[in-house]
């Protein structure tokens, strides 16, 4: 093989190492910013045809409706809790800090953190849904399967357990 030959395989193989190890590194980087969206009925009984459970620690988003009644806030600083519920359970959620205007009982919001013991989400985000115009279709697809039963039904569920 020609000395010229040799080193443009030289580097080709170098650029093929190059853009496999940038591409490694980029999708480690994000790995650890993906948050995938759940329903509570998702975080209780599994997402998907394996059943598969967000595990403690996980960052994930949970949308639902905010149950009647579950809002609880501390009197001495911005903490929040509340439960989202959808037709097939409930979740407590925490959140510190200011909700938005728009944050009620029994309007649809979006929660946005890590999964704690006993099926908690501390949210570090919470977000209000304002109208019905533009709902992105994962959240749309998740809100009509799952929002058949009545708030009543999840009253009695303590610690976000269903």
């Amino acid at each position: 093989m020609n000395p010229r030959r040799k080193s443009r395989l030289y580097l080709a193989v170098a650029v093929l190492v190059g853009l496999g190890l940038t591409a490694a590194l980029v999708l480690y980087a994000l790995r650890s910013n993906i948050d995938l969206f759940y329903t509570p009925s998702e975080i209780l009984q599994g997402k998907g045809e394996n059943h598969e459970k967000p595990e403690v620690g996980d960052h994930l988003r949970i949308g639902g409706m905010v149950m009647p009644g579950s809002v609880k806030r501390d009197g001495k600083s911005l903490q929040v809790s509340f439960k989202i519920y959808d037709a097939r359970g409930a979740i407590a959620v925490t959140y510190t800090g200011i909700l938005p205007d728009l944050f009620r009982e029994g309007q649809g919001v979006v929660a946005q953190g890590v999964l704690g013991p006993d099926n908690v989400v501390d949210a570090k985000q919470v977000l209000a849904k304002h109208d019905e115009k533009y709902v992105p279709p994962e959240v749309a697809d998740a809100m009509k399967e799952n929002h058949r039963g009545p708030a009543a039904a999840y009253v009695a569920n303590e610690g976000g357990k269903s």
